[in-house]
């Protein structure tokens, strides 16, 4: 790995929204929150701008249409020939689909149950219960037992009740099954990790969640309990993070057969880098809109949530920094390594959980805690590896 891979960008490098993402990230949290506390009927009628299946809602069509202009710019510089061509990198990618799909889900699973089924259950309190969504395609009598829920009538229509700390695990678990796919670039950028290498893992995991994201979520809300859809968790993949991914491949191989690469690296990437970073703020704005009111009315329930989400994604990345050591992996490797690994991609989540559990479930607000604390731990986490990337010199 030569020297240029953890050259530091030179602010004159840097455009106004990546010198100053802190900045900008706070100001569109507090945005959204003014929004959705200062004017909760624009925010309801966007949230409630949705494509639904059977009365439920599937996919947000404002959240979509910013995730996908968050996701093309990065999705376009993929070049899925370099896909193949990672073999020569095996151990980084090696490293993080075992990160992403062996260690993590289970460590959430086994870190949320601890501290929400346990250390934290008397203060979230040991009878308190939540009414989810049935299961789509599931009719069961009033009465009956489904899991750890009992089915019951609620304004006229079916619902599961289950133990409230039950349904914020469903959430913790959507989450730490959702690798991030499009603002860890970000974080990789900003902690001067092998952009390429980042690239290539990142649609590789795109591909992996098509797979897995299904198979894992049911198996871990099977051992939860809870109900398992498994068509609308494999519908909302489709939609969030395979739309972007064959949307990029399409136009990449479109506009370098016409235009040429080097109108495509310097017009066309040149327009779409700015692109990304502003659907990525108006994201934040959007959702913290949506669920502005949720967070403010719940403080103490957003600690208890906090705490194992927190512990969680600070293990998976220190798991991954060691190993990387471990193995000999120059920093530009070892950053993107950590980063994938400890950030979630929790648009899926969130859209997952409403489609799932439905809109005020306790899993809902469960991702969208997740919201809350990832880009502020991530920074935290990119300054770390900022300013212990001599750990790796010996290496590079």
């Amino acid at each position: 790995m030569n020297q240029e891979c953890v050259k530091e960008p030179s602010p004159a490098d840097m455009s106004i929204f990546e010198r100053y993402l802190m900045v900008w990230v706070g100001l569109c949290i507090l945005l959204g929150l003014a929004m959705g506390k200062m004017a909760p009927d624009v925010a309801r009628y966007l949230d409630g701008l949705a494509l639904e299946v059977n009365g439920a809602p599937v996919v947000s069509i404002p959240i979509a249409v910013c995730l996908f202009f968050m996701m093309y710019p990065i999705m376009v510089k993929i070049d899925f020939a370099g896909v193949v061509r990672a073999g020569k990198s095996a151990r980084p990618v090696l490293l993080t689909l075992f990160l992403n799909w062996v260690i993590k889900p289970f460590t959430m699973y086994g870190i949320s149950v601890l501290f929400l089924g346990t250390l934290f259950h008397g203060f979230i309190g040991p009878d308190a219960v939540d009414l989810v969504k049935m299961p789509f395609g599931l009719d069961l009598e009033v009465g009956a037992t489904y899991g750890s829920g009992t089915v019951l009538l609620h304004e006229g229509v079916k619902m599961l009740e289950v133990p409230l700390w039950r349904s914020y695990l469903a959430g913790c678990i959507l989450l730490g099954i959702a690798p991030c796919t499009a603002m860890v670039l970000v974080w990789g950028y900003l902690a001067k990790g092998n952009d390429g290498l980042t690239l290539v893992m990142v649609a590789i995991n795109s591909l992996f969640m098509l797979v897995l994201y299904g198979v894992l979520g049911g198996f871990l809300l099977g051992v939860g309990r809870l109900p398992v859809p498994w068509q609308a968790l494999l519908l909302s993949i489709s939609v969030y993070v395979a739309l972007p991914l064959v949307a990029g491949f399409l136009s990449r191989k479109w506009i370098l057969a016409v235009k040429g690469e080097a109108w495509f690296k310097e017009k066309f990437l040149h327009v779409l880098t700015p692109i990304a970073i502003v659907a990525l703020l108006l994201t934040l704005v959007l959702l913290f809109s949506f669920k502005g009111e949720v967070i403010l009315a719940n403080p103490l329930t957003i600690l208890w949530i906090a705490i194992p989400l927190f512990l969680q994604t600070v293990l998976i990345f220190a798991l991954g920094y060691l190993l990387s050591k471990v193995l000999k992996l120059p920093y530009a490797d070892a950053a993107p390594v950590a980063m994938i690994g400890a950030s979630n991609h929790f648009e899926v989540a969130i859209a997952t959980s409403v489609m799932l559990f439905g809109l005020s479930s306790g899993a809902a607000l469960a991702t969208v805690v997740g919201v809350l604390i990832e880009v502020p731990v991530m920074l935290m986490l990119v300054r770390f590896c900022v300013k212990t990337k001599h750990w790796f010199d010996e290496e590079r």
